[in-house]
């Protein structure tokens, strides 16, 4: 890299409360408190891998908005634009689940600070100031008219200014409650965005694109090919979509791997697909496609081939699922090891 390169992150960070180890929720008196999100883990994940990275957001202006921001912090990533607003913090309850019993989420989220927020309230040209990449999910847009009124303009003023825009579709139908339907709000969204980041499903919840051939089953990452040239013939903005493939044995044991189409300055799309990791034991799964996003960010700042940039994002990923918790906490090097093929798990001395 010539220059540092920065990354503005922008979405909602809520408590987490889980369970401890395997249990029920509130089986036993005790939670274990930390913070997640889809757009912070990323922030926190390219910090840890040594990107500046800025979060924008609007937390509650309390004690539990504070312990958020020292969270952020603790990993280096730049809290000086978010905004502190009189309201709440959004909440998601987890229980991890084990083999035939799956791990459940429990939203609770209504009435936070972030879904209220305007645009106007930041100011896009500090934020943006020496940044080369901007980063948002489909979730903050599935909260409310106003959040995604803020991504959407997000996403445009980044793109005027000459970042590189990804979007991680992240569709979750439990929050798309407020009278418009997921494509509607994406395909404005869309239009200012560089690289896509998706699940199997991602795309055609999100964006309302089919493909001619049949998906579901056994995961076949080829039928994938024809499903990423859509959108990307969809929106001539689009150069790089990129999907994330589980195979789902029991909640403990997947097989994970990824897909991704790229385009080049002559409009050619190539297809690329990674090799396969099995995981078994998984320890937490929550936050894995973030971990993917961070990975494949991180890939293309450093100018990785896009086949090298898809095997680094899929390492990094996979390596999640050995971490408990919203934040992939591993280091470039494992990161590094494992798209090289070295993933014995022996102990290093």
């Amino acid at each position: 890299m010539s220059e540092q390169p920065f990354v503005v992150c922008l979405g909602e960070l809520m408590l987490r409360l889980k369970s401890p180890g395997f249990e029920r929720l509130l089986q036993s008196p005790l939670l274990e408190a930390s913070f997640g999100g889809a757009e912070a883990n990323v922030a926190t994940g390219l910090s840890i891998f040594g990107i500046k990275t800025r979060f924008v957001s609007a937390f509650p202006a309390n004690s539990i908005g504070q312990a958020a921001i020292s969270f952020l912090a603790q990993f280096g990533v730049d809290t000086s634009c978010i905004v502190k607003r009189d309201g709440r913090m959004g909440i998601y309850f987890i229980e991890t689940g084990s083999g035939p019993r799956g791990s459940q989420v429990l939203y609770d989220r209504a009435g936070a600070v972030i879904a209220a927020i305007m645009p106007d309230a930041f100011d896009w040209d500090a934020i943006f100031a020496g940044a080369r990449w901007f980063h948002v999910t489909g979730i903050t847009p599935a909260l409310s008219q106003s959040a995604a009124d803020l991504a959407i303009t997000a996403a445009r003023l980044a793109k005027e200014k000459g970042l590189v825009v990804s979007c991680d579709l992240n569709y979750r139908a439990k929050l798309w409650k407020y009278g418009r339907p997921a494509p509607e709000v994406m395909r404005e969204l869309i239009p200012f965005v560089d690289v896509i980041i998706a699940n199997e499903e991602d795309i055609q919840m999100s964006l309302g694109i089919t493909s001619d051939q049949a998906i579901g089953g056994e995961l076949d990452a080829g039928k994938y090919d024809a499903l990423a040239k859509q959108v990307i013939d969809e929106f001539p903005n689009v150069t790089t979509v990129a999907i994330t493939l589980r195979e789902s044995v029991s909640a403990d044991n997947n097989t994970w791997s990824g897909a991704c189409a790229t385009k080049d300055e002559s409009g050619e799309v190539t297809f690329y697909t990674s090799r396969k990791h099995a995981l078994t034991d998984i320890v937490d799964r929550v936050g894995a496609g973030d971990a993917f996003g961070t990975g494949l960010i991180y890939a293309m700042l450093n100018d990785l081939t896009p086949k090298d940039a898809l095997e680094f994002a899929v390492a990094a990923s996979a390596l999640k699922h050995t971490v408990p918790g919203d934040i992939n906490r591993v280091t470039l090097d494992e990161v590094k090891k494992l798209a090289a093929g070295e993933g014995s798990g022996r102990v290093s001395r």
